[in-house]
């Protein structure tokens, strides 16, 4: 099985004409993703050739969700008018809204994530300012690399892009059930719990890899998390041991105040939950393969 994205994920691109649209949408049905179309107001009616396939381009998530069946939104739309794209796929329901863009002001994101809690959580967002999320060989939505690994039975789930394809790759020979990259801002709809727990409900999903990064309180939060919810085997890694004290760091939600949001703290919190935590990406890798050894 798989979280969130799965062979019966019928996927639009929210900005589909884009270049950046344009490209991984080509690469997602490379992948065998199931993509049926995408939206722009400005050219609705008209059709775009992707990878040797006609798409046709709609005015509105709720036009293309009722014409292809649609359940998964892919956003490619530029920061200024990331917020409506969101607030549209949220108002249509669509199931599950990846939210790609970075760069969307912390404002604009705390509105369309209340607005979608408002609407009662119909819609699921990941992101933003992330990579997406894959379930190989079933299904591919944003801008992992397909290639990197296949299916098995290890979970991933993390705030890095990069680091998300750095584990895939390390662990190619073990296979991945699915790969959330839940981005780095201060504000996200989907967060290190929600995906925890739903691989935990997950029954081909044996161990899983979360990897978090300096700044804020969530690896924190997902440690507490673990220790009261999660009986399988988790190793992590956090980002930013090596961070210099006091500089900003790349992604939004990198801040640390004080000792909090250190990585040495989130360390010592998730140690506490029973989490094996890596010194590097590697190591970590290592660990897991230890883990999955012996399951």
């Amino acid at each position: 099985m798989s979280i969130f994205l799965d062979e019966n994920s019928v996927i639009i691109v929210q900005g589909l004409t884009g270049s950046e649209g344009t490209k991984h949408a080509t690469r997602m049905l490379a992948s065998g993703a199931t993509v049926v179309g995408g939206t722009n107001p400005r050219k609705a009616g008209q059709t775009v050739e992707i990878g040797g396939r006609q798409l046709p381009i709609f005015a509105t998530v709720q036009e293309a969700m009722a014409a292809t069946g649609a359940n998964v939104s892919v956003i490619f739309v530029p920061p200024a008018f990331a917020k409506d794209a969101v607030d549209e796929a949220v108002d249509a329901e669509i199931p599950l809204a990846i939210v790609i863009t970075e760069g969307i002001p912390v404002h604009d994101s705390a509105e369309f994530w209340a607005r979608a809690k408002a609407k009662g959580g119909r819609t699921r967002i990941i992101g933003p300012n992330c990579p997406g999320i894959i379930s190989p060989s079933r299904s591919n939505a944003g801008i992992i690399p397909a290639t990197i690994t296949g299916p098995g039975p290890i979970g991933l789930v993390s705030k890095s892009g990069t680091l998300t394809y750095q584990m895939m790759f390390e662990l190619r020979d073990v296979g991945i059930s699915t790969a959330v990259g839940i981005g780095g801002d201060p504000i996200i709809g989907t967060t290190h719990i929600d995906a925890l727990a739903a691989f935990q409900e997950d029954p081909e999903t044996k161990a899983i890899v979360m990897i978090g990064e300096i700044g804020g309180d969530a690896e924190e939060r997902a440690a507490e998390f673990i220790k009261a919810n999660v009986t399988k085997p988790v190793v992590a890694y956090v980002a930013g041991f090596t961070a210099p004290e006091g500089k900003t760091m790349g992604h939004a939600g990198a801040i640390v105040s004080g000792s909090s949001g250190t990585a040495q703290a989130k360390k010592e919190a998730l140690e506490a939950a029973g989490v094996r935590v890596g010194k590097t990406p590697s190591e970590t890798a290592a660990l897991m393969r230890e883990v999955v050894q012996g399951l």
